[in-house]
């Protein structure tokens, strides 16, 4: 079995005092079998890790570099992060890839990049809203999945995401038959590339305006193994109702 992971990104958002949302989400979900993560922006991350401990919030990156080490002033390494106790790292997310210029070839090295520093790579995958409307869709996400997942990937090394673009922080969802639609063809092929045993093991997040008013029936959706949630991610009281609902999938 696959086990459920609701994670959040907190993008450029949040502070040394917010971090308290972390203590009490762990509390919340104390004996929970759901996995729960939080990617807080850089300077919180080690402060995050301390915070949650050996509790059930694991702490994640929002990006990493393609390289180890060396003279690439304001980049982060996947090693740093490692080096934080972080356990995952997000990459390809659209925002990244729109505002940076990011390619899949990019994504592909930094997924590489955390996978040797034994992090998790959360792959992001999306199409635009035109994209969606000329019936691309699942054309642009094979592309992106082919194109930024790593060989040699298993279900304990990378997730994917799908991100819509056009429901990103916008209150638009797909309807329930378009994400069964994609998550199924992300499966797909993942078992055509990985073989059925070890594609069916990798983890397929939905994400795009999840809320607690939407989470359970989009978690009622085959193929999704969870969320990666946004602003709702960024108090204990709005995630936990996510978790809640993910717990009861």
């Amino acid at each position: 079995m696959r086990r459920k992971l609701a994670a959040g990104n907190w993008k450029m958002n949040g502070s040394r005092e917010a971090l308290a949302e972390l203590r009490d989400l762990g509390a919340t979900h104390a004996d929970t079998a759901v996995e729960i993560l939080v990617c807080p922006p850089f300077p919180y991350l080690l402060a995050a890790r301390d915070l949650t401990g050996t509790g059930p919030v694991g702490i994640g990156a929002q990006d990493c570099h393609v390289e180890p080490k060396g003279a690439h002033t304001g980049d982060v390494s996947a090693a740093m992060i490692a080096d934080c106790g972080a356990s995952h790292v997000i990459v390809g997310h659209s925002e990244r890839r729109e505002a940076h210029g990011e390619s899949d070839e990019t994504v592909l090295a930094k997924a590489e990049a955390a996978q040797a520093a034994g992090l998790v790579a959360i792959v992001c995958l999306g199409e635009s809203l035109a994209q969606r409307e000329a019936g691309e869709t699942l054309d642009v996400i094979r592309t992106q999945l082919a194109g930024s997942v790593p060989d040699g990937s298993t279900g304990e090394t990378l997730v994917v995401a799908y991100e819509p673009i056009w429901a990103i922080g916008t209150g638009k969802v797909p309807t329930l038959d378009q994400i069964a639609e994609v998550h199924a063809d992300l499966r797909g092929h993942l078992c055509e590339r990985f073989g059925d045993e070890a594609g069916n093991r990798f983890r397929l997040l939905y994400g795009g305006s999840v809320k607690p008013g939407n989470a359970a029936e989009i978690f009622g959706v085959g193929d999704v193994d969870g969320a990666l949630v946004g602003g709702a991610s960024l108090k204990a009281s709005d995630f936990s109702p996510i978790v809640a609902a993910l717990e009861n999938a």
